[in-house]
């Protein structure tokens, strides 16, 4: 569901007061999206399955892929986890509150709604102050995956969310933009050795400061079914637009020939300014730094989508700390139209 003038639209709230109401409705079974610092969460409560799965419903997801629980305490992780061993300690005390999930072995708290069936729950600890009041309100694990249509661009302001979910969500919180802008590091414990299954807010380098080692990246897609975690699957992310990844020396060429195809507005996105483009192409604000990028990446994607640009040419930044992320991001944007 896409909210336009037509379309009922949730009621938006604000502040404590709005934190009462949407613990309030996530109690009674409802759903509420809220702020984190990564991106909107659509959230539900996560021992309720029948609430779960209106999640599923509102999105479009398949039943199948696993959610991550938010919990307002770390002490929550015994409840919901069967094993916890050393490392998720080491990385709970550096990291959260904060952009950075944990794979364990589920306890039976975790219903399969949330796990879709497997023997694992991803577990994090937002950090955004109205999230955590939040989830203390509630008093329990939220499920929450992005608040978006399954596929597309996560949200990263309460107006994406009316804009996407329109009254399929029972109430938006608004918690103003958020600050890291691409969703969190999954990592997974269950193995011998730490993994990393998404890149995030907390780049590779940072783990490997508390692990005393940089943990292995998962590389390449998951089978549409047999994901562990949100964000493996090979197309994800996507605008309407037709994201084409290009490096900087060979952008304006890319953009030039798009332009030649004469099949639609052609756009660019990259780090900085960028020389000898035709006059054609709608050259986006530059987007700067790792972490500039990763926060302005999403709102971008859908700048592009509002211009009615049918191709965006994006230049991903340096692939250190969360650029690893907003390159994985681009990857999976372009490969949604390449199936």
């Amino acid at each position: 569901m896409t909210a336009d003038s037509d379309t009922p639209r949730p009621e938006v709230v604000e502040g404590e007061a709005g934190v009462e109401r949407a613990a309030a409705v996530i109690r009674a079974g409802g759903l509420v999206a809220f702020p984190t610092e990564t991106v909107y969460g659509l959230g539900a409560d996560a021992t309720d399955p029948v609430a779960v799965g209106r999640i599923f419903a509102a999105k479009g997801r398949p039943a199948d892929h696993p959610l991550i629980v938010h919990l307002g305490d770390p002490g929550l992780v015994e409840a919901w986890a069967d094993v916890v061993p050393p490392e998720a300690h080491l990385l709970a005390d550096a990291f959260w509150p904060g952009p950075l999930t944990m794979l364990l072995w589920r306890s039976p708290k975790a219903p399969d709604a949330v796990t879709g069936g497997r023997d694992t729950v991803g577990l994090r600890v937002p950090d955004h102050p109205l999230a955590l009041r939040l989830l203390e309100a509630v008093g329990d694990g939220v499920a929450a995956p992005s608040a978006n249509r399954f596929g597309r661009v996560s949200p990263t302001t309460a107006a994406d969310v009316v804009a996407d979910l329109g009254d399929a969500v029972d109430l938006v919180l608004d918690g103003g933009p958020c600050q890291v802008g691409v969703e969190s590091t999954i990592v997974d414990l269950t193995g011998g050795a730490p993994v990393v299954l998404r890149p995030g807010g907390v780049g590779l380098d940072r783990l490997a400061d508390v692990l005393g080692d940089e943990p292995r990246l998962h590389v390449g897609p998951a089978p549409e079914r047999a994901a562990r975690a949100p964000g493996m699957l090979a197309a994800h992310y996507a605008p309407r637009a037709r994201v084409v990844v290009a490096d900087e020396a060979e952008a304006a060429t890319v953009a030039a020939e798009l332009v030649a195809r004469g099949d639609g507005r052609v756009g660019l996105l990259a780090p900085r300014v960028t020389d000898g483009l035709p006059p054609e192409v709608v050259e986006l604000e530059p987007a700067g730094t790792p972490d500039e990028y990763a926060r302005l990446l999403y709102a971008r994607l859908r700048q592009a989508d509002r211009l009615r640009m049918t191709w965006l040419v994006c230049v991903p930044p340096p692939a250190r700390g969360v650029g690893v992320a907003v390159r994985d991001r681009l990857a999976r944007a372009a490969a949604a139209h390449q199936r």
